[in-house]
């Protein structure tokens, strides 16, 4: 069966040596980013592709952000040599790669991020945008990235949501630095779910309905915590006095609970069953894709495809829902056949 793994990254050779003209030597989560040798080597992720039939990779740029690196003219040029990299390995390998996401300048002003995604997706055929669940700071519910989302809404394609963090987001109050690297392990999940209840409470899925989202590792915190995105969530306002939340749950077309089921998720949960499980009953099989995360696993990429396939291989769902996580529901969002290669 054909599996495409809709979530995974990639610092093409271009991309790296402009990248790296810009950050000097790598640190914290880019010099784990430079340290995967799949990440760069395209001979070492061929092996590690070849060992899955039918398997295949729709490509995204790997952390950091591009505007925690640089500003200006600096940040969009490498967003322009990330997507045309990544369209010339589609080009070239198109059995290997049927597709790619882009990574436009989100820290530059709106008419740099709408130049770049037009020009990634209108002139070089990519299937969506890949955007963090911050922007230095700023949440993706900013007036500033109304338009934006118009946008995205309005080509039919995906944004995809990456979670950012960094150890300067303390687990305390008293203390400088997240410590134990907290800040990813929960950090992240919970910046997925923040960012997604940013649109959710903005009114974004009211406004742009059809807007599609697919969230990183299986949508964060908001599958284990139903109960209280559910239930909890339907009484907003009760725990609050400085402002009038109630007025805003009375206001949205929906309950809470079911904006979020709105939403995409991957598989790329690192292998854990129980979350697949927990994951794949809330958001379904047609809203679930299939995706590895690779290559950040202690085995530089091969773990987490094999144990995703694994995972996804012993579920006791039908074939037909098999078929559609991995590579019929990514057709479906981007209009293509992935069936075959």
């Amino acid at each position: 069966m054909r599996k495409v793994d809709v979530f995974n990254h990639i610092w093409p050779r271009p991309y790296y040596e402009a990248l790296s003209k810009l950050t000097g030597p790598m640190t914290d989560i880019t010099r784990r980013s430079e340290a995967q040798p799949m990440m760069i080597d395209l001979d070492e992720r061929f092996r590690i592709m070849d060992a899955h039939e039918g398997y295949c990779q729709i490509l995204s740029l790997g952390s950091p952000p591009l505007e925690l690196i640089t500003k200006g003219r600096h940040a969009t040029d490498l967003s322009r040599i990330g997507t045309e990299s990544q369209a010339e390995l589609v080009e070239k390998h198109p059995d290997r790669f049927p597709g790619f996401i882009a990574s436009p300048p989100m820290g530059e002003d709106i008419s740099a991020i709408l130049d770049a995604c037009r020009y990634a997706i209108e002139d070089c055929g990519a299937i969506g945008v890949q955007v963090y669940t911050n922007v230095g700071g700023v949440a993706l519910d900013a007036p500033k990235f109304v338009p934006f989302w118009d946008y995205m809404a309005a080509t039919g394609l995906p944004v995809w949501l990456h979670p950012a963090r960094g150890a300067g987001m303390t687990d305390y109050a008293s203390e400088p630095l997240s410590q134990y690297e907290i800040w990813w392990t929960f950090g992240w999940p919970y910046e997925t779910s923040a960012a997604m209840a940013r649109l959710v409470f903005s009114k974004t899925f009211d406004r742009l309905p059809d807007l599609k989202v697919i969230t990183h590792h299986g949508g964060g915190m908001i599958p284990f915590f139903e109960g209280r995105v559910g239930p909890g969530w339907d009484v907003l306002g009760v725990r609050t006095s400085d402002a009038d939340y109630g007025k805003l749950l009375k206001d949205l077309k929906k309950r809470p609970i079911n904006y979020f089921r709105m939403f995409y998720a991957d598989t790329a949960l690192f292998g854990a069953k129980a979350a697949q499980v927990c994951a794949l009953d809330f958001f379904g099989s047609d809203r679930t894709l299939f995706a590895s995360d690779a290559p950040f696993d202690p085995e530089g990429g091969r773990m987490f495809i094999r144990d995703t396939i694994r995972i996804l291989d012993m579920l006791d769902i039908p074939q037909a829902d098999r078929a559609a996580i991995y590579h019929g529901n990514i057709g479906r969002l981007v209009g293509r056949d992935f069936s075959t290669a």
